[in-house]
């Protein structure tokens, strides 16, 4: 079987494949595609594909905007332990409650994508009161109506790719198609997006991937090593930790979130990367994307307790994630024009050797160079939403 694709969705043809598996006649093979749709409860009709390249399982919430919600390794898993009980349908999540933060009735993903015509906090009308943009948008909440898998055992690598359309007749027509591959035997995963503008009209799009991490990667004493070139905190609560943005804490129950923005260092062609590893260096994630793409990166430290959700996001963006008005404002946006599309490439690599994790980090410092950053200890307007 050099190369096959399967269709699993196509609303179009009316065509939906509940559960099926596709996997190697030979035993000389290791790896396997499996589509399912859970039953019970909130995940009720979530789709998923299980991708197993022979050494790394993922899966891929296409019910959920195409998210990654869980990755595993031999007995090793990267993800978060969230007080909500996922995934969740998404027709269990009221994005647009009046409060803004219905998204949060949803989140437990390793990685769930924010956007597309907004990300970041919720966002009202200073006269009125009215909700304008919920939390973090609708992008992760809306369904793929296109799902195939491609397996080519020529090229050792197995694709997946959903087409997602965020739609609002008078308002804004965009689609997102995400390809998800991974090769035999590797601990990676490469996203490519491309968002379209589908309308006759400019448009104006943003995009956060939120990447979140908790035990046992994150644990007292981990780390995020990354080639900064500004740093900024949120507010005067991260502002009073600035010195310690970059180090973690034992789980504590009540902690309040700190966040942290960073214009980051790049080479040549834009490309950057960010560590995130335990504490003692012996196991780490690194995310590769491209700053010509993807311009700014969000730290959120989130270290309460187990129960409540100890995690922290690592988050590049178009954007960084305060209301979308004043990002507006900022001029942080992708402007699209009639008919033309944006493209986005994240690669998330999974560390499980010190020799790894040391790999990573020398490839940041040398991106870091003589480079000091520039610290501010204050939130820093054209940054920081008032």
């Amino acid at each position: 079987m050099p190369k096959k694709t399967v269709v699993f969705t196509d609303t179009k043809r009316n065509l939906t494949t509940e559960s099926t598996k596709i996997a190697p006649k030979s035993t000389d093979e290791n790896w396997s595609v499996h589509k399912s749709t859970y039953r019970g409860g909130k995940q009720a009709g979530v789709e998923s594909v299980e991708i197993d390249n022979g050494k790394l399982r993922f899966s891929i919430l296409a019910t959920r905007g195409m998210g990654l919600w869980k990755a595993r390794s031999g007995d090793a898993e990267l993800g978060w332990q969230s007080p909500v009980d996922g995934p969740v349908h998404p027709n269990f999540v009221p994005t647009s409650e009046p409060s803004g933060l219905g998204w949060l009735d949803g989140f437990d993903e390793l990685l769930v994508r924010c956007g597309l015509v907004s990300n970041g906090a919720p966002d009202f009308d200073p006269e009125s009161g009215r909700l304008l943009y919920p939390l973090h948008g609708k992008i992760g909440n809306l369904p793929a109506h296109y799902l195939e898998v491609t397996v080519d055992t020529d090229e050792e690598e197995i694709s997946v790719t959903g087409i997602v359309d965020e739609t609002r007749f008078h308002f804004h027509n965009l689609r997102m198609k995400s390809t998800i591959t991974t090769k035999f035997g590797e601990s990676s995963i490469h996203i490519h997006d491309e968002i379209e503008n589908l309308s006759d009209s400019p448009a104006e799009i943003q995009m956060l991937y939120h990447f979140n991490f908790g035990t046992p990667l994150l644990d007292a004493g981990s780390k995020l090593v990354l080639p900064a070139k500004t740093i900024v905190p949120r507010n005067e609560h991260a502002a009073s930790e600035i010195d310690n943005w970059a180090n973690y804490s034992a789980p504590q129950a009540g902690f309040e979130e700190q966040v942290y923005f960073f214009e980051l260092i790049a080479d040549d062609n834009g490309d950057t990367r960010v560590l995130l590893k335990n504490a003692h260096g012996t196991e780490g994630v690194s995310l590769d994307f491209n700053k010509k793409q993807i311009p700014w990166f969000t730290q959120w430290k989130n270290t309460t307790s187990i129960a409540d959700g100890y995690v922290t996001g690592i988050e590049p963006g178009t954007n960084f994630p305060n209301p979308r008005t004043y990002e507006g404002e900022q001029g942080r946006v992708i402007k699209l024009g009639s008919q033309s599309s944006h493209t986005f490439d994240v690669s998330l690599n999974w560390h499980q050797s010190e020799a790894e994790v040391k790999k990573s980090e020398k490839a940041i410092s040398r991106l870091q160079g003589k480079t000091k950053p520039k610290i501010f200890e204050k939130p820093e307007p054209g940054w920081c939403a008032p």
